[in-house]
């Protein structure tokens, strides 16, 4: 398992340690796993249900923040080809999704 320093990356994501979570955040509930990044093959980046961990959207729908209380590890959830967890220390966090260019039009990275 890695832990997290200052940034790290985890399929299409990545965090860093910030010292705010901006004025026009909302927190968002969950009642199970707090799912960060949502794949169409069912590997989610997930953190487990637990107490202590706040997750903040914003205007942005590329952006959003998380304040952690505790040690939390952030798993793939995939059989095979996952990524390494990542144990989150107490802090704040921003996370951004990758996005990419389509014939299209620009849009999320799908991983």
């Amino acid at each position: 398992m890695k832990t997290f320093v200052n940034q790290c990356a985890q399929g299409d994501v990545l965090f860093r340690r910030v010292d705010k979570i901006p004025e026009d955040a909302i927190v968002k509930k969950f009642d199970g796993p707090t799912i960060v990044a949502h794949s169409e093959n069912g590997g989610h980046h997930q953190f487990p249900k637990c107490i202590g961990l706040d997750f903040f959207e914003t205007p942005n729908p590329l952006v959003c923040y998380l304040r952690i209380e505790g040690e939390v590890a952030l798993d793939h959830m995939r059989p095979t080809d996952t990524h390494e967890s990542i144990l989150f220390t107490p802090g704040i966090y921003e996370m951004r999704r990758q996005r990419e260019y389509t014939p299209e039009g620009w849009r999320r990275v799908a991983d």
